[in-house]
């Protein structure tokens, strides 16, 4: 039996043609969903991203506010506009992008923004409440991993996951989120010894420690659900998917799989979230 392909482009555009419908109705109650995007520095990649978000936005009927600072932006400059973003009633969502300059303080910036506008998922009080099941906006990426696992009805109770990587947007919540789907989690990342062998036990494998083919196909077992979150500009993610379709019993594309999803969820929880200013 040939692999399920996890299509996150499909899911995500099939996602998209729903956000617009409540959009509209969002808007005839005379709400605008609105996006705050904030760059700091001239970054060409994140400029990139920004643009992209900034034009899905556009594109779904929603606003997006630019907000683009000097690279030599303080911590205090930054927190004050965060601030002011945060008592900002018309902004129902307040992105930072990642990277910022090495003299500010990302993660005390990260943690200024109000968790009821963490739409991205930064804030360590949305971490902990996501981890401890109460309510809150995930991490985008390993959002919309879990968003593509519910799709396909994909049964993980009680499978032994991977998660290949320990980042605090990334690795640790895709650990909780999938912690909390009663998966039995393991995290690795590239220092941990006998990888490989950590790797060949796994009925679910999440690669996200950011390094090309990281993970090799010859060890993923027959039958694993095989995740990868990486994206690189060889057009390859993070685990080597080389005869992928002959192993694994599901697996995200690269590209097509992972990356659609974290930009749509990204829009969602930007809509969920001014939803519940109408109550």
């Amino acid at each position: 039996m040939s692999a399920t392909i996890l299509d996150g482009k499909n899911l995500s555009k099939v996602s998209e043609e729903s956000i617009k419908k409540r959009v509209e109705i969002l808007s005839n109650e005379g709400v605008k969903p609105t996006l705050a995007t904030i760059l700091v520095g001239n970054d060409p990649a994140s400029e990139t991203y920004v643009k992209m978000k900034q034009n899905t936005c556009a594109r779904m009927g929603m606003k997006s506010i630019a907000i683009e600072l000097p690279k030599d932006t303080s911590t205090e400059e930054l927190l004050k506009k965060i601030e002011s973003l945060n008592n900002d009633k018309n902004i129902h969502g307040i992105l930072l992008q990642h990277p910022v300059p090495s003299q500010i303080d990302e993660r005390k910036c990260f943690d200024a923004i109000d968790i009821n506008k963490d739409v991205d998922g930064v804030t360590c009080l949305g971490f902990g409440n996501m981890s401890m099941g109460i309510e809150a906006y995930g991490s985008c990426t390993p959002a919309g991993i879990i968003r593509l696992i519910e799709h396909y009805n994909l049964d993980i109770q009680g499978l032994n996951a991977v998660v290949v990587g320990r980042s605090p947007i990334l690795g640790k919540p895709m650990a909780m989120m999938l912690l909390n789907l009663n998966a039995t989690v393991t995290i690795c990342h590239s220092r941990t010894k006998n990888i490989e062998k950590i790797i060949k036990d796994a009925d679910l494998i999440v690669g996200a420690v950011g390094i090309p083919k990281f993970i090799k196909s010859d060890w993923i077992k027959q039958n694993c659900i095989v995740i990868d979150a990486g994206y690189h500009p060889e057009k390859c993610g993070d685990i080597d998917l080389n005869g992928i379709e002959n192993i694994a019993k599901a697996y995200t594309p690269v590209p097509g799989g992972v990356g659609p999803m974290t930009i749509n969820t990204l829009m969602l929880q930007t809509l969920i979230s001014a939803e519940k200013t109408l109550g």
